[in-house]
């Protein structure tokens, strides 16, 4: 009975962290750029875009396309570096309970 009690506590203690956690990843955010730091995007680490930035340079009609293309390559980058966030958060989170190898947790 007792490893069932103790066992409860760390699923307590996981969810709070757990819960902090998330709190942490609406507020950390990661920058992607593209075309050598002329298109900038911002993410929070949920993934949630707060900013675009087009150096003024690329603002020209025959160049609509390239621009288009250069947010897609931007967010893919910070998406790419959320992740790495994330996946580092979750390591001090669950560190103590053991989880099966490939299992994700819900975010």
């Amino acid at each position: 009975m007792k490893d069932i009690m103790g066992l409860m506590k760390q699923a307590q203690a996981m969810q709070a962290k757990l819960q902090e956690a998330q709190a942490d990843m609406e507020r950390t955010e990661v920058q992607g750029t593209a075309g050598g730091g002329m298109v900038t995007v911002s993410l929070t680490v949920k993934g949630d875009l707060k900013s675009v930035s087009v150096d003024p340079s690329l603002l020209k009609a025959d160049e609509k396309e390239i621009v288009e293309d250069l947010i897609v390559a931007a967010h893919a980058d910070a998406r790419r570096k959320a992740e790495v966030v994330m996946q580092e958060k979750m390591k001090g989170v669950t560190g103590g309970l053991p989880l099966p190898p490939g299992m994700k947790l819900p975010f």
